[in-house]
C-alpha cells in the first residue's frame, strides 16, 4: 500500500490535536501532551493499518492495539471517535466523568477495542507480549500445517513511553519477547523525553535502541526533531518504519518515533507541565491558533472530514473483514475437528465429562504442590486451552506438562527442554512480574485458561499484574508453591507471612490453601470451571492424603464451598478448630487430644474464604453456626484475614513475626503449631 496524505488529513490531525486538549480541559485534569504530539501517529495507524471491523469489538481476526502509555488514553479515545468505533463526541466531552466510556485510562470492559486495562507503567507492554504468544500458540493449536498467513495471524500493536522503558517490567517482558522471536509484535515508542519531573535527562541516559537490539527486536528510527531544532510531523518517514517493521517476521520490531510533547502547543510543549496537567485557557487557546483553528470554540469537527474518515476505515476493514471470513470458511470446512474446538473455546465451555479426569489420591503422604503437578498433568490431554509455566522453578511448582514441547524456538532447545514456537510449556525466567502481566494478555484473549507458578514469597514480585488480572476478572490460575514457614531451611527471606493475608485483601482474587491431595485437585477443578483469578497456595513438604471414608472425614469435593465440617464431634461440639493447608491435620490431631479431655470440638477446613463468603448465610451457619462463639484459628500465617469470619474474640494459633531458618518441623514446633499449644488455646477461648 503506497503513502498518501492530503489536506484532508492535516486537518483531521488538528482536530483530533484540539479535542485532546478540550476534552482534558474539560475535564479539569488529565494528561494532554502525548495525546497531543501522538496524534498524526496514531491517526496513520488506525487509518492505514488496524485491522478491526467496527461492527464486531471481538472479531477473532482483529489486530490487537495496547496503549501502553495508559495516563494518555485519549490517543486512543479519539481514534475511535474518529474511525467510527463506537465513541462518539460526547463520550471525548464526557472524559474522566463518573460512569463514561472514557475513563481516566483504558478499562477493557467499559470501552469497546480496548483490549486491556493500561496505566500501571509497563504492564500494557507486558501483556501486550503474552497477546502475541497466545496468537501464535493459536495458530498452533488449530493451524499449525498452514503455508503462509493464516487466519490466526494477528499482529499486536503498542504505543509506549519513556514511563514504560523506566519500568523493570519491560525489560522483563522485552527481554523474553526478543528471545521468544515475536515477529507478530511492533511496538511504538514515543521517544519525547519528558515525564512529570520534566526532562528524563536526570534519571534515564541508556540507549535504547541499543538495549532493543540485545534483546534481539528489529529496531527503527524516526525523529521528527530535526538536527537544526526544528520540527516537522513527518508522516512519510513514520510510514516508512511501519513498512520496514511490517517485512520483518522473526523478531518483534520497536519503532523510536522522537516527538516533541504538546507541540504545537506555545509554551508548555517539551515541558512536564504539560505531562499530567490540562493547558489553562491561554495555553489552549495558543494551540489552537498555531494549529489554524479558533481559539475561542470548542470540540470542533468537521463533520464532512468525520465521516469521510469513518467510510474510508470501514471500506478497508470491511474488505479485510470479507477476504478473512472467506479463509476462515474454507478453514472450517478443512479442519472440522479444530473448528469444533474453536467453538467449544469462544463459548467458554470445558469439554463435557472433563472432572472425570481429575485424579483421585490414595490415603498415604503427598506435598499438596505435587498433587496439583499431577491434576495438571491429568487434564492436559482433555483441555488444550490449559498451558503456562513457572518463573524459572517448575521442577519445584510442578507446573511442567509432561510429554508436551516448550514453547520457544526450536533453536534454543536444551537437553532438558525441547523447544517448540508453538508448544505448551511456558518458560518465564526468572521474571514474577512479566510472567503475571504476559499470562493476563494470554487470558484476555478468551480462549485459554493460563498458569504460572513460583514460590509464594515471591508473589510480591508481580502483585501488581495480579491486581491486573482481578481488575479485570480474568481466568489466570497461580500456582504459589512453598507457602508457609514449612520451606524450613531457606530461612525468613523464603518463608511468606503476610502473603496470604496481602492476596486476599485484593478484590475479586479467590484463594486457595488446601489440605491435601483430594482438596488440591477439587481446588484446580473449581478454578478451571469458574475462571476466575485463583490463587493455588500449596506445600513443599508432604502432607496426610487421608483415607476420608474410614477415618470419618467429608468428602474433597466439599472444597467447592469454601469451608466445611472436615469431622465433628460425636457430642455438640463446644468450640471450632478453623485451620487451612497444612495446619489443617494439626487440627484433627488437636480435636483428638481435646476428645480426651472431654472437649468436644468441630474441625473445619477453610481452602478458601472468598468461595464460604459467597455461600448462603443457611449454609455458613451450617458450618460456623453463631452459638457455635468459641473459635481457634491455625494458619501459618498472620491473623488478620480471619476477623472477619471468627469475630474478636478468637484464639489464635498463627504468625506474628518474620520465619527464621531451621527444619520445617522445628519450625512449627517454634511457632507454637502444636497438638499442645491448640488444645490450650481451645481451653482459653472456651473460658473467655
Amino acid at each position: 500500500m503506497s503513502f498518501a496524505w492530503n489536506e484532508g488529513d492535516d486537518k483531521a490531525i488538528a482536530q483530533l490535536k484540539a479535542l485532546a486538549a478540550d476534552a482534558v480541559e474539560n475535564a479539569g485534569s488529565g494528561h494532554p501532551g502525548t495525546a497531543i504530539s501522538l496524534a498524526p501517529a496514531a491517526y496513520l495507524l488506525f487509518r492505514d493499518y488496524l485491522k478491526l471491523d467496527p461492527k464486531d469489538p471481538k472479531w477473532l481476526g482483529r489486530d490487537k492495539f495496547v496503549l501502553s502509555i495508559g495516563h494518555a488514553s485519549l490517543i486512543q479515545y479519539s481514534q475511535l471517535f474518529w474511525h467510527g468505533l463506537g465513541l462518539e463526541l460526547d463520550d471525548l466531552k464526557s472524559f474522566r466523568h463518573f460512569g463514561s466510556r472514557t475513563p481516566g485510562h483504558p478499562e477493557v470492559d467499559v470501552t469497546d477495542f480496548v483490549e486491556v486495562n493500561t496505566g500501571p507503567l509497563g504492564s500494557g507492554i507486558a501483556s501486550a507480549v503474552g497477546m502475541a504468544m497466545a496468537s501464535r500458540r493459536l495458530r498452533g493449536m488449530l493451524d499449525p500445517q498452514a503455508s503462509g498467513d493464516s487466519v490466526f495471524d494477528q499482529r499486536v500493536w503498542v504505543f509506549m513511553g519513556d514511563g514504560d522503558m523506566q519500568e523493570g517490567l519491560s525489560h522483563e517482558a522485552c527481554s523474553l519477547a526478543g528471545a521468544q522471536q515475536l515477529g507478530n509484535l511492533i511496538a511504538i515508542y514515543d521517544d519525547n523525553h519528558i515525564s512529570i519531573e520534566d526532562d528524563t535527562e536526570i534519571t534515564f541516559t541508556e540507549d535504547v535502541d541499543a538495549r532493543f537490539e540485545a534483546y534481539g527486536w528489529n529496531v527503527e528510527h524516526v525523529s521528527w526533531l530535526l538536527a537544526d531544532g526544528s520540527y516537522e510531523e513527518n508522516v512519510a518517514a513514520f510510514d516508512e518504519a511501519i513498512k520496514r517493521a511490517l517485512q520483518v517476521t522473526d523478531r518483534p520490531s520497536m519503532i523510536r518515533l522522537r516527538t516533541i510533547i504538546g507541540w504545537p502547543s506555545p509554551n508548555k510543549q517539551n515541558t512536564g507541565g504539560i505531562h499530567g496537567a490540562k493547558l489553562g485557557a491561554e495555553e489552549l487557546a495558543g494551540l489552537k491558533q498555531a494549529l489554524g483553528m479558533n481559539p475561542e470554540e470548542s470540540f470542533v469537527v468537521d463533520e464532512d472530514l468525520l465521516a469521510e474518515s469513518r467510510r474510508a476505515f470501514a471500506q478497508r476493514n470491511g474488505a479485510e473483514r470479507e477476504s478473512w471470513d472467506q479463509r476462515f470458511v474454507k478453514w472450517e470446512n478443512e479442519n472440522p475437528t479444530e473448528a469444533a474446538l474453536l467453538q467449544r473455546l469462544l463459548a467458554k465451555q470445558l469439554p463435557q465429562g472433563w472432572e472425570d479426569n481429575l485424579p483421585v489420591f490414595a490415603p498415604g503422604k503427598l506435598a499438596t504442590r505435587a498433587a496439583s503437578g499431577q491434576v495438571i498433568n491429568a487434564l492436559a490431554p482433555i483441555l488444550p486451552e490449559l498451558w503456562g509455566g513457572s518463573a524459572d522453578l517448575a521442577g519445584s511448582n510442578n507446573t511442567l506438562m509432561k510429554n508436551e514441547s516448550s514453547f520457544f524456538p526450536a533453536e534454543h532447545s536444551t537437553k532438558a527442554f525441547t523447544g517448540n514456537k508453538y508448544g505448551r510449556n511456558l518458560h518465564f525466567g526468572i521474571r514474577e512480574h512479566a510472567m503475571g502481566a504476559i499470562l493476563n494478555g494470554i487470558a484476555l484473549t478468551g480462549l485459554f485458561l493460563p498458569y504460572g507458578g513460583t514460590f509464594m514469597v515471591f508473589s510480591d514480585y508481580m502483585r501488581g499484574a495480579i491486581r491486573l488480572a482481578a481488575l479485570m476478572e480474568l481466568p489466570v490460575t497461580y500456582v504459589f508453591t512453598h507457602d508457609s514457614i514449612g520451606v524450613g531451611e531457606d530461612g525468613p527471606t523464603h518463608q511468606p507471612v503476610e502473603h496470604l493475608a496481602a492476596l486476599r485483601a485484593i478484590p475479586n482474587l479467590e484463594v486457595v490453601r488446601p489440605a491435601d491431595a483430594n482438596e488440591t485437585a477439587q481446588a484446580w477443578a473449581k478454578a478451571l470451571s469458574d475462571r476466575k483469578p485463583t490463587v493455588l497456595a500449596l506445600s513443599r513438604q508432604d502432607l496426610p492424603v487421608w483415607d476420608r471414608e474410614n477415618e470419618g472425614l467429608a468428602n474433597a469435593d466439599n472444597v467447592r464451598y469454601g469451608a466445611y465440617v472436615l469431622r465433628d464431634s460425636e457430642t455438640k461440639a463446644e468450640v471450632a478448630l478453623l485451620a487451612t493447608g497444612s495446619e489443617v491435620a494439626l487440627a484433627l490431631d488437636a480435636q483428638q487430644a481435646l476428645a480426651k479431655e472431654g472437649i468436644a470440638a468441630r474441625v473445619i477446613s477453610v481452602p478458601c474464604m472468598e468461595w464460604f463468603q459467597a455461600q448462603s448465610e443457611e449454609y455458613q451457619q451450617s458450618v460456623l453456626p453463631d452459638e457455635m462463639s468459641a473459635r481457634v484459628v491455625i494458619e501459618a500465617g498472620i491473623a488478620m484475614p480471619w476477623y472477619e469470619l471468627v469475630g474478636n474474640h478468637a484464639s489464635f494459633v498463627t504468625m506474628s513475626s518474620f520465619g527464621t531458618p531451621g527444619g520445617a518441623d522445628t519450625l512449627f514446633k517454634h511457632f507454637g503449631f502444636t497438638v499442645e499449644n491448640v488444645v490450650a488455646k481451645a481451653k482459653e477461648v472456651l473460658a473467655k
